[in-house]
């Protein structure tokens, strides 16, 4: 660890022999993890002794970055967030523990269950080991994905938070012209384009594409917003939880199945629609086994659009905080624009 490191570990294990009413607390482990551009994550083992949580314990340590990006949630809202999958049955780590202050390790951050697995997407589309029956970890995926959309607002639904968030937990009243989370979200992209320092005319047509098309019906359910390979984890072939619920919100459940085959996700294995692991049907099988319904062609393509746009979008946002952090992860994430707005030409040439 470094020293700033060893500095936070002891912080740390104060803090929690005083939330466990422990009688000793030793972070034998805490270690950063690569990835996690938006936020950071860290291993962390930690020896209680006493109280109700003593023994040996691996968790995962998630807090802010130096910097976000526009559409991320505060860690006291994703540890919510986390409660409220783990309760529904949803595959996702078991949130143990908040912290909200940020005296503590510098910034606010939670404390969830350490799940085995591999995440890391060019691996999972790339060594057969990791998933030898893809089709069947493409229906489970599915399936996870129904379970999220099954988590609905409630019953008295009125305004809208324009990031997607749980505050407030309520969606536009439904026929309201602000109720349609594709312009809700199309509305969103174009304040965060609006805040960039450069022109981008075919963000602003794709834009504009979805706005015009945007569909006439929809439902209103939580949503995960970055449901995709490398957000995963797969152990034996399994999927052992999802992870990175920071975005997280009320939205169209669509947006989720085009988040997750959307081109710009599958990896190593672009002719693979279902995140690059597994042709389109068993994914969507494992989905309509649980929501009762699949989706169709034409919705697909058009919350493809919309990821690519977003994707995009949220790729110039790191590019600005290369700027500031120097990151050479951030500095490539920025570079993938092009591409990105390739693919939004892609699925719309032909329409207007």
């Amino acid at each position: 660890m470094t020293a700033s490191d060893i500095a936070k570990a002891d912080t740390l294990a104060a803090w929690l022999r005083a939330v466990t009413d422990a009688d000793d607390v030793r972070v034998v482990r805490f270690e950063r993890l690569r990835g996690g551009a938006i936020q950071d994550n860290y291993l962390l083992d930690v020896d209680v002794r006493g109280g109700g949580w003593h023994g040996r314990h691996s968790w995962v340590l998630r807090t802010n970055a130096r910097s976000g990006v526009d559409a991320s949630e505060t860690r006291a809202s994703e540890y919510e967030v986390l409660r409220i999958a783990h309760a529904a049955g949803v595959r996702a780590p078991t949130p143990l523990l908040l912290c909200t202050d940020p005296a503590v390790i510098g910034s606010e951050f939670f404390i969830m269950e350490r799940l085995p697995g591999v995440a890391a997407g060019h691996r999972v589309t790339r060594e057969t080991a990791l998933a030898p029956d893809p089709a069947a970890l493409a229906y489970e995926l599915g399936a996870n994905l129904a379970r999220i959309h099954a988590i609905r607002p409630p019953p008295r639904a009125s305004g809208a938070n324009g990031k997607g968030g749980l505050e407030p937990p309520r969606p536009a009243a439904p026929g309201a012209s602000q109720g349609n989370p594709a312009l809700v979200a199309i509305a969103t992209y174009r304040a965060w384009v609006d805040r960039l320092d450069d022109a981008y005319p075919i963000l602003e047509w794709g834009l504009r594409r979805c706005e015009r098309h945007a569909p006439a019906t929809y439902e209103v359910a939580f949503v995960h917003r970055d449901y995709r390979t490398g957000n995963y984890l797969v152990d034996n072939g399994r999927l052992a939880g999802v992870l990175d619920w920071e975005f997280a919100g009320w939205g169209d459940p669509r947006e989720d199945l085009g988040w997750f085959t959307a081109r710009c996700w599958r990896f190593a294995r672009r002719d693979l629609e279902a995140g690059g692991i597994a042709p389109l049907e068993p994914f969507v099988a494992g989905y309509a086994s649980v929501a009762g319904h699949g989706i169709s062609r034409a919705d697909l393509d058009y919350w493809q659009t919309m990821a690519h746009l977003r994707w995009a979008i949220i790729a110039l946002q790191q590019a600005q905080r290369h700027r500031r952090e120097r990151s050479l992860e951030l500095a490539l994430t920025g570079r993938i624009v092009d591409e990105l707005e390739y693919e939004v030409l892609e699925l719309t040439k032909g329409s207007a």
